[in-house]
């Protein structure tokens, strides 16, 4: 056996289905490009018509195979209509990764309860509800894989994010409990938890103060690039050399959260 025969083995995605809920969004579409050339067949999901037509057409030009729908993950009906795409595509669904988020940056005091409910609503609830809906059909075909998006500040606090740290420490305890809830049918449940990855959501945090802080934090003084997210979430997702991983919370943040000072 040659070493890319033993590597797609372990790592490989081929003839398997991962629907991506946030796929048209930096992170998602980096995501759904290396689960798609890793052989998997991608369903990009995201709010809008517009940015999942752009998104499979860029995965197209990587030769992978994909097919989108619009959701609104604080949906249940919603959900359940994207999982019906999906299922259309091969009859079955193999992965489920959970990118969708919003982030507003406030003082403690200035913290909207709206803005708060927003936040929670797309980042925990969406992430509760998707695994629900996904979970039924994965019960009827044998199992499946769910990837879900933590953060850095699921347990360290950081500065003006109070909302959106508050929903990404539920969405790593929510995955740590659909893992153990499902641990003997055949559903693994992992989160990955990125440090600093700019992104539209988070650019206009990031003033001159708050950069260096992070900088400082960052035992390797640099941001991270979503490409560097990929390796992560094969091993989590892949059958093989997943087979035993679950409820894990994996940190890919360049150090952050081993970084004393």
């Amino acid at each position: 056996m040659s070493s890319s025969q033993y590597l797609s083995g372990l790592f490989g995605l081929d003839g398997q289905v991962a629907v991506v809920i946030g796929g048209a969004g930096a992170l998602g579409l980096c995501l759904s490009t290396g689960l798609g050339k890793a052989g998997a067949k991608i369903v990009v999901a995201d709010v809008a018509e517009d940015p999942c037509k752009k998104a499979v057409a860029k995965l197209a030009e990587e030769g992978i195979e994909a097919i989108w729908a619009t959701v609104d993950v604080t949906c249940k009906d919603s959900l359940r209509k994207l999982r019906d795409e999906a299922l259309k595509l091969t009859g079955k669904v193999d992965m489920l990764v959970n990118c969708a988020g919003i982030n507003v940056g406030n003082n403690f005091i200035d913290v909207d309860p709206d803005q708060w409910d927003k936040i929670m609503s797309v980042n925990l609830k969406g992430t509760m509800i998707s695994c629900q809906v996904f979970i039924e059909s994965m019960l009827k075909t044998g199992g499946g894989s769910i990837l879900n998006i933590g953060s850095v500040n699921s347990d360290r606090p950081l500065s003006r994010v109070f909302a959106y740290a508050a929903s990404k420490a539920g969405v790593v305890n929510l995955t740590k409990n659909i893992a153990q809830e499902f641990a003997t049918q055949g559903i693994r449940a992992n989160a990955i938890c990125p440090g600093f990855f700019p992104a539209e959501q988070n650019k206009k945090l990031l003033d001159e103060k708050r950069v260096e802080n992070i900088m400082n934090g960052t035992p390797m003084r640099r941001y991270g690039d979503p490409a560097e997210l990929i390796g992560a979430a094969i091993l989590l997702l892949s059958k093989n050399s997943g087979s035993y991983i679950t409820g894990a919370a994996l940190y890919v943040d360049g150090g952050f959260t081993c970084s004393w000072f």
